[in-house]
């Protein structure tokens, strides 16, 4: 099987190249190399989003007919590539690549209709309310209740860990709908029209980076239109399933963001000393950590070509979770070897340095400022989204059959 581009992509990807040499103002740019999670910058996020929108390339993973590119899996894999090569800021996912594609497959016509066009647009920012406090990982012990009443129902209850949604002006969430039967009974998929239903209270969360990324969302009865329930009542956790072979799999291409953070460690290796003489990057200790990450990056990269090309292995249940899985330990190993590097020079907490448009100068260089914001934020990647745990238990059952 050949998984090599054919040469007359090489003019597309000069042209996605171009733009996006071209497009991007400066602000945006300072964001995408502040980045220091998989969440950018609300602001310069949202203002790139409504550029790459009034280009008709916001969504390439979308059908045309609800606004995608109608590129074929090679030019989104090459979009993919050159977007993260340029350093530019990843577009919020809960949006674009959670909600937006579960409404395409299963939303009705009027949820499709109402929803798409101002997840395009910009105009319309999700929340995703799943994790509540002890139910996380296992996540269908949520207890957040919604009751019916007239044509409403009335959710009493909270979430946590809801990115984002002191900026989002819309929100999707899982709900304890009954206590019958087995636990992923009786929850039922959500739509929020709104952030600001009387009732409900978001409160910013400070983490340990030192901005307010996460979120808590408490709900006291709060009243909702049963218009925006996505499947049937009760049947929320097969919804929520859905939703996640977009969140945890999908068509995104994470090997170089991680080959990004590689190349930047050895730039940053290449003039720090070694205590043991000469400069870091010539340490063979070094030299080997690296060939190592770089070797098992390089093995996800190929993995991503395969899926894109259209290898069966993108049709395997298990595909999703191995996908997260990978990535998501990938990205731990390279912020450590980031924070290696940058030694105590990294140490320094430079929240002002950190904020695009502040023009602070940081203490030593943008390597060392963003290495331990990012390290910290890495340690979340292997919980959220479903605990590596329960991806390997996940792959388990798939490879035996159960």
């Amino acid at each position: 099987m050949n998984i090599d581009f054919a040469p007359e992509l090489e003019a597309f990807r000069a042209e996605v190249a171009d733009f996006f040499a071209s497009a991007p103002t400066p602000a945006i740019r300072e964001a995408g190399r502040k980045t220091t999670s998989v969440f950018a910058p609300f602001k310069e996020c949202m203002e790139w989003h409504r550029i790459l929108f009034e280009k008709g390339w916001i969504a390439p993973h979308w059908p045309a007919e609800h606004g995608g590119t109608g590129w074929s899996v090679e030019q989104r894999f090459i979009f993919a590539e050159e977007y993260r090569k340029a350093d530019l800021p990843p577009l919020l996912p809960q949006s674009l690549g959670m909600v937006g594609p579960l409404l395409i497959d299963i939303g009705t016509q009027a949820q499709k209709d109402r929803y798409l066009p101002d997840i395009l647009n910009g105009n319309d920012f999700w929340a995703q309310g799943y994790s509540e406090p002890g139910s996380g990982s296992d996540l269908a012990s949520l207890s957040c209740r919604a009751e019916p009443d007239g044509d409403d129902y009335v959710i009493n209850g909270s979430k946590i860990w809801t990115t984002y949604a002191h900026h989002a002006n819309r929100m999707f969430m899982l709900v304890r709908t009954s206590k019958e039967g087995k636990k992923q009974q009786g929850i039922t998929f959500l739509l929020l029209d709104r952030m600001d239903y009387p009732g409900m209270d978001v409160r910013p969360i400070v983490g340990l980076d030192g901005f307010p990324e996460q979120c808590e969302v408490f709900f006291d009865n709060v009243r909702v239109p049963q218009s925006g329930r996505v499947g049937e009542e009760n049947d929320g956790w097969s919804v929520a399933k859905h939703l996640l072979k977009h969140e945890r799999g999908g068509g995104n291409a994470a090997s170089p963001t991680l080959t990004r953070y590689c190349q930047r460690a050895r730039e940053a290796a290449a003039e720090t000393r070694s205590p043991f003489g000469g400069m870091l990057a010539d340490d063979p200790v070094f030299q080997q950590e690296m060939g190592e990450l770089e070797a098992d990056i390089a093995t996800l990269g190929h993995f991503e070509k395969l899926a894109i090309s259209g290898h069966e292995i993108a049709r395997d249940p298990a595909f999703p979770s191995m996908n997260k899985t990978m990535n998501s330990e990938l990205v731990q190993r390279a912020s450590t070897v980031m924070m290696q590097v940058s030694g105590v020079d990294g140490l320094a907490r430079q929240l002002e340095a950190l904020r695009v448009g502040s023009n602070v100068e940081p203490l030593g260089s943008e390597f060392d400022l963003i290495s331990m914001p990012l390290y910290l934020n890495s340690r979340a990647t292997t919980i959220y989204a479903g605990s590596n745990e329960v991806q390997r238990d996940l792959i388990a059952r798939t490879a035996v059959g159960s």
